[in-house]
């Protein structure tokens, strides 16, 4: 399985951008989700789909101001940014558990990492 992830870039504060992971390979019972990471922080997860019934997860901070969706047929989860704060400025990265079923809870059992894109908010 491999991820790319694509999308970032430099936005004013309360804009709104949307970010696009591209997979390949069988990830149809497999966890995609977002991750970011800024400088000297440890990475935390923002948002999920679930292989085993697409139900998604996001962090509290981003909750009503994120979606994510899963489109099967292009192989792409996307993650709508709206609202956006300085605070959401970082490496945005997706990744896949693949766990068969897997499910939006342990975050340390994603592996398969696509590149990061950087999400730069200015205030």
């Amino acid at each position: 399985v491999q991820l790319q992830a694509s999308g970032g870039g430099l936005v004013q504060a309360g804009e709104s951008l949307k970010l696009s992971c591209v997979w390949s390979g069988n990830v149809d019972y497999h966890s995609i989700a977002w991750f970011r990471q800024t400088p000297g922080k440890v990475r935390e997860a923002v948002s999920c789909v679930s292989g085993a019934d697409r139900t998604t997860w996001h962090t509290d901070s981003v909750k009503g101001r994120f979606n994510i969706v899963r489109d099967d047929v292009k192989n792409t989860v996307y993650l709508q940014m709206n609202r956006l704060k300085s605070e959401d400025t970082a490496v945005y990265y997706c990744a896949a558990d693949l766990g068969y079923k897997s499910e939006c809870r342990l975050f340390t059992l994603f592996t398969e990492w696509g590149q990061g894109t950087q999400v730069t908010v200015s205030s």
